[in-house]
């Protein structure tokens, strides 16, 4: 004999209550977030990723009454904090903030524990992150121009510092001892923050790093930047040239955004794209950033992916061009 049961309001309301709690679709992107979200950073502290996970960090504290906690994963060329980003469950709890290194990894290395297209779910393009040529006030040199005159010179020798093998800062290095045609011998740190605190004591005359790494610095007189890597030069400092304005087609852009691991719910990117859009559309913030040396920029997923996917191809041809390995 076929049953019929009877279910009261009050059980209607406890079942659809129960059920958003777990439901990884738009009632759970509604309440999102409702804990602390982990913000992997594969970094140091104090290089210009982590300089944008905090000032981000706080702001998105502030507009989700939840802590954004910073881990600053560095190492391995951003492998560590990258392939622990991925094998992080897809709730939107953990997420990544990322910088070309995504990009130039997969040429640099035949075998990653990781696939950067497929294993990751792109957010958004936050801002633009341009690497400086930066040196200490003692060098003998002011712009591009003596730069490349002093390297040429038989009575100099210099180094350059950069964030890592194969990072940002080593790519933009590799490209200028080739494109002047003088001796450059690269000095790796663990992260940007190391490498300017070198220069600025004189362990190291000049570095490749990235501009809000040395803003600080800069105002303070303890470094001076010679040109920016970017192909157009930066809202952020517009006086600093361009290396490109004395070397035609040098052009390293760096980018910073945020990443999900892949099988993160659409309805959870797209809350987390709002909502940092938002973020870096107030005036307040944007204001800080720029003051840190940071171009705002802002995408949707879709545009922030095709944009990985170019500068993987770029960069590959690039980095076996100019035969760069990471150890």
């Amino acid at each position: 004999m076929q049953r019929f049961y009877r279910i009261t309001l009050p059980q209607l309301l406890l079942g659809a209550l129960i059920v958003s709690q777990f439901a990884p679709g738009p009632l759970a992107a509604q309440s999102y977030p409702t804990k602390p979200v982990r913000l992997i950073v594969p970094f140091a502290p104090g290089g210009g990723t982590d300089i944008m996970a905090r000032t981000l960090g706080q702001k998105l504290t502030e507009s989700w009454g939840q802590q954004v906690v910073v881990d600053n994963r560095g190492g391995a060329g951003t492998i560590i904090g990258t392939e622990l980003a991925v094998k992080s469950p897809p709730d939107g709890y953990t997420v990544m903030l990322a910088n070309i290194a995504l990009a130039l990894n997969p040429g640099l290395h035949s075998k990653l524990p990781y696939d950067a297209l497929k294993d990751l779910t792109p957010v958004i393009l936050i801002a633009s992150q341009p690497n400086a040529l930066a040196a200490n006030p003692s060098l003998p040199a002011n712009s591009v121009k003596e730069l490349v005159a002093l390297a040429k010179s038989k009575s100099a020798k210099l180094n350059y510092a950069s964030s890592g093998n194969g990072g940002v800062g080593h790519i933009s290095g590799e490209m200028f001892r080739i494109m002047i045609g003088a001796d450059l011998a690269h000095i790796p740190y663990k992260g940007g923050g190391p490498a300017a605190i070198d220069v600025i004591a004189g362990q190291v005359p000049i570095a490749f790093i990235s501009l809000p790494t040395v803003m600080s610095h800069l105002k303070a007189g303890k470094l001076k930047v010679l040109a920016i890597t970017d192909s157009k030069r930066s809202a952020a400092a517009p006086n600093i040239p361009t290396v490109s304005e004395t070397l035609p087609g040098f052009q390293v852009d760096n980018w910073i955004g945020l990443l999900a691991p892949a099988g993160t719910s659409k309805e959870i990117v797209a809350k987390l794209n709002s909502d940092i859009l938002k973020a870096i559309q107030t005036p307040e913030l944007r204001e800080r950033l720029l003051a840190q040396g940071f171009d705002v920029q802002g995408s949707t997923p879709a545009q922030f992916g095709a944009a990985i996917k170019a500068d993987i191809e770029k960069y590959t041809k690039i980095i076996r061009q100019a035969n760069i390995r990471a150890n």
